[in-house]
């Protein structure tokens, strides 16, 4: 297979990940049950009357889609894959809402058709009058890794040069009162989060929108190479360490080739030991750790991808992600790990350019 290049990386977090100093400025957050993305000035990028009507997941994924796009250069990709775990699911619930108030009669159709999983991608399209391949991947935890799979594949083939590839999730009120009650967010006597050292179960839960621009040809803008993906939908606890070492073999590397490993770890002790596995692989590696600046989410992934792709790039680490004290004199090979509560197990490896 050819290379694929990342050409650019865009994110809206609950870090300024939109600011060009951000990499000083990122602040763990371990004290709150839900943390909320930065809000824009939406007006600066979408017209207000078109604003109104969207979701805050329409609205974070279609300015970080317009920033991704400008720092690589292009007008209409080729394509247009997001992947998605919960959707537009503000809207979802104002319709569940609506049905429930008026007893199932004279509903608008606005809020069913603006709750479909695949409106981000759609709106995005509709904003560029972009007629190109249009997909959405609703796989949970793994949604962006089979999106990023969907756009090497069609570059590979030669049936698209330049593909934009996001992910995105949002918050709702009611959703986040489920996930209290059934314990996927942790109680408030818990808090707060030892990241690494979780006693507890349950986590943090995130939001945000990470969108890239893979293109076929390495640019003067390039952050990273994207190598291989891999996912398992399950996997036992003692095999976690032979499906990284198959991965890396199938990819003419060992261990020790790996400069950092990015490790989902959330404060969920039940499903956290698989991450703790897998540190053991890599002592001479930089082990680093994101959820404690963006919370847990479906596609939390797309912000460690993020994180990777400027760390190829400056060639830095900052320290507030960094799990041991090893330091590498470059980083040539960065390879993520990620899991959602113990499920979607995917494996990304990233390379310098």
């Amino acid at each position: 297979m050819s290379a694929v290049y990342i050409n650019s990386a865009a994110c809206i977090s609950v870090q300024d990940t939109l600011n060009e100093k951000f990499f000083q400025n990122l602040k763990p957050e371990n004290s709150s049950q839900v943390l909320k993305a930065i809000e824009l000035n939406y007006k600066e990028f979408i017209p207000p009357a078109a604003s109104r009507r969207m979701s805050k997941t329409v609205k974070m994924s279609s300015v970080a889609s317009q920033y991704a796009l400008k720092e690589a250069g292009i007008k209409n990709p080729d394509a247009i894959i997001v992947g998605t775990g919960m959707g537009c699911s503000q809207d979802s619930e104002k319709f569940l809402k609506n049905v429930i108030d008026n007893n199932e009669e004279f509903l608008t159709p606005t809020f069913f058709i603006q709750s479909t999983h695949n409106t981000v991608a759609g709106q995005i399209a509709l904003g560029l009058q972009c007629h190109a391949y249009n997909f959405t991947y609703v796989n949970t935890s793994s949604s962006l890794e089979f999106s990023f799979l969907d756009a090497k594949l069609q570059i590979n083939d030669g049936e698209a040069e330049n593909v934009l590839v996001g992910s995105t999730d949002e918050q709702t009120d009611r959703t986040m009162e489920l996930y209290k009650l059934n314990k996927t967010i942790k109680k408030e006597e818990n808090l707060p989060v030892n990241y690494l050292n979780s006693t507890t179960d349950g986590v943090i839960w995130g939001e945000g929108a990470s969108f890239f621009v893979l293109g076929k040809d390495k640019t003067e803008n390039s952050y990273a190479q994207l190598k291989d993906i891999q996912i398992n939908s399950k996997l036992d606890l003692e095999e976690t360490q032979q499906f990284i070492e198959e991965f890396l073999a199938k990819n003419n590397l060992s261990k020790n080739d790996i400069d950092a490993v990015i490790l989902g770890f959330s404060g969920d002790a039940k499903s956290d030991v698989y991450y703790t596995k897998a540190m053991d692989l890599f002592e001479n590696s930089a082990l680093l750790y994101y959820k404690h600046l963006s919370g847990e989410f479906n596609t939390a992934s797309g912000f460690s991808t993020f994180m990777a792709c400027h760390i190829l790039k400056n060639q830095k680490i900052p320290a507030v992600m960094m799990i041991n004290s090893v330091k590498k004199k470059e980083v040539k090979n960065i390879l993520l790990y990620n899991h959602l509560g113990g499920n979607d197990h995917s494996l990304v490896l990233l390379g310098n350019v």
